[in-house]
């Protein structure tokens, strides 16, 4: 990750309903979580850790663009950050992805996000993934590209979780046993 300076958080303590009081805070402390109202500057969708650290991977091995990310370590839960009013854009490509839509939680106008500070150390419960460096930017590209990598993300893990298992059914065998017929013991 870049090394995050104040010119680039300025654009988040915007977001504060108070920006000076957010700016202070991290002046004193720059690791300091600050709670932010979402909505006005920019929007985040919430997702299982374990779904967005999947798709986080599959945005950097391909090259695709995505915004500010947040972990949040104790909730086990990741925010990827769109800018504001992208919900109509992530919904629309979120169904037509063709495979399982994950859990998500989408928080637009009302909702608060906690973010780390400026400079949040490695094992803190809130941390930076995705550098804070600029606010996302505005249009469909980043909503639909932030869809379509949840989706597959939900489908490479769910082969993951069933690698292993037989896809065939059990066989019935009451039928067989009624018959009198039994498998050789061995």
């Amino acid at each position: 990750m870049k090394r995050t300076t104040w010119r680039h958080i300025a654009w988040l303590s915007e977001a504060a309903d108070d920006p000076s009081d957010c700016l202070t805070a991290w002046a004193r402390d720059p690791r300091a979580p600050y709670p932010l109202p979402t909505g006005r500057v920019f929007d985040a969708v919430s997702v299982d850790q374990r779904v967005g650290l999947e798709a986080l991977g599959q945005l950097l091995d391909r090259g695709l663009p995505f915004g500010p990310t947040v972990l949040d370590r104790r909730a086990r839960r990741m925010g990827f950050l769109l800018a504001p009013r992208s919900r109509q854009h992530f919904a629309h490509r979120l169904g037509r992805g063709g495979g399982a839509v994950p859990p998500y939680r989408y928080l637009g106008h009302g909702s608060v996000v906690v973010v780390p500070g400026p400079r949040p150390v490695l094992g803190d419960r809130y941390e930076w993934l995705g550098d804070p460096t600029r606010r996302p930017s505005a249009g469909p590209l980043l909503p639909a590209v932030l869809a379509a990598v949840l989706v597959a993300s939900t489908e490479v893990l769910g082969c993951a979780d069933r690698y292993g298992e037989d896809p065939r059914p059990a066989p019935d065998l009451a039928p067989a046993a009624r018959a009198g017929v039994w498998a050789l013991a061995g």
